[in-house]
């Protein structure tokens, strides 16, 4: 079993896409990150977890599950460093591999020395943007594949009957 353990806000920090959106409202960088990390849970089949740090979200711990991403929001004075420290050591096993991905050199040598593989945030881009090229061309290739219907349908037509086929009203 693979799990990939993302220190948030380092990823956050280090991604321009996210930076941006930061900028503006970082709950709206916290939740494309976390979209992204359930493309790439759902590409690779990896188990994800995302810890973020509390101190820039005050209040007490709390865990959830977001499009099938794990997300832990550390506890008062806890660092997402000292969590994924933890996580790592609580979910090591013979057939386990963890992999942590933050850009933070002391956090890297502290999990390699655990027996955790690093993945710096670049790395963990290009995974990702690779990912989601692999999805759009996979798309295109299924709607390229799509039958036409037999009948000419009007645009609205065909736009009630896709609601239907989606289970839609």
């Amino acid at each position: 079993m693979q799990i990939l353990l993302v220190d948030g806000y380092n990823i956050i920090g280090a991604w321009v896409e996210l930076r941006k959106l930061k900028e503006d409202k970082l709950v709206d960088a916290r939740d494309r990150l976390i979209e992204l990390m359930a493309e790439y849970k759902a590409f690779t089949g990896i188990r994800v977890i995302v810890i973020f740090d509390a101190h820039l979200v005050p209040g007490i711990e709390s865990k959830q599950k977001k499009y099938d991403v794990e997300v832990i929001y550390t506890r008062k004075n806890e660092i997402a460093d000292e969590r994924i420290e933890k996580l790592t050591q609580e979910l090591s096993g013979r057939k386990v591999e963890i992999y942590v991905a933050t850009s933070d050199l002391t956090e890297q040598r502290v999990i390699f020395g655990q027996g955790a593989l690093r993945k710096s945030a670049r790395e963990l881009e290009i995974e990702v943007e690779d990912i989601s090229r692999n999805i759009t061309k996979k798309v295109k290739r299924i709607q390229g594949n799509k039958p036409n219907s037999e009948l000419p349908l009007s645009a609205e037509v065909a736009e009630i009957f896709e609601k239907w086929r989606r289970g839609m009203k």
